[in-house]
């Protein structure tokens, strides 16, 4: 399976509502109302809230005690857990869709992660900034250090990213471990999505972030 016969895929609603982040949004409509979700790094809960709001039973799992705090304060079913660590202990199909919102990167082994994402969950949502992004590639050619933009705004010795990759890598991951594609969608720098008519490469040089909604392939 190549990049360019995955990526231009289905359409989405575009900009944001309100507070809520374009990539959130989305998400949200990615998820059929009443499905049951675990939101994996789920932060503060902004995510939780807006499915919420969708007729969505969500719960989410999140490292940070502070972000934990903030979520359990706002009224959602958030616990303290790892996703390296944790997802093992959660049962077959407990879910309808699991969600990892932004976080893959920062995971330690991505794809035991989405393997358990979609053992767990009958479908996953991953979205994930994309390295291969033009201001990426500037950054590195002209000025010789680790790129920094809005969505990344941390310095090299102080991020939590650790696995970098680009919406072409995440394809290819998807292939080797035979993910299904239901969904993709590369969102440029002011949220909206990149036209579904061009080629792969455009995806992967102006798309700042890219979001799949995946299922498990044949025979898994």
């Amino acid at each position: 399976m190549s990049v360019q016969e995955v990526l231009p895929l289905g359409g989405v609603a575009t900009g944001q509502s309100g507070d809520f982040r374009a990539d959130h949004l989305l998400v949200a409509e990615m998820v059929k109302p009443g499905s049951k979700v675990l939101d994996v790094g789920c932060g503060e809960g902004d995510l939780l809230q807006l499915l919420e709001m969708r007729g969505i039973d969500g719960r989410g799992i999140e490292l940070s005690r502070e972000g934990v705090n903030r979520c359990v304060a706002k009224g959602l079913a958030v616990v303290q857990g790892d996703a390296d660590t944790d997802l093992v202990n959660y049962p077959d199909d407990a879910f309808d869709y699991v969600i990892l919102s932004q976080t893959l990167q920062a995971t330690r082994q991505p794809r035991v992660v989405l393997e358990n994402l979609l053992r767990i969950g009958r479908r996953a949502i991953v979205s994930f900034p994309n390295f291969g992004f033009w201001k990426m590639r500037l950054q590195l050619l002209i000025g010789g250090h680790m790129p920094r933009t809005e969505n990344l705004p941390a310095t090299w010795y102080d991020t939590a990213n650790i696995h970098f990759c680009t919406i072409k890598d995440f394809v290819q991951l998807c292939d080797e471990i035979n993910v299904k594609m239901e969904r993709s969608v590369a969102l440029d720098l002011y949220g909206r999505p990149v036209p579904l008519n061009l080629p792969w490469w455009v995806w992967n040089m102006f798309g700042e972030q890219g979001v799949f909604l995946l299922s498990r392939g044949e025979g898994k």
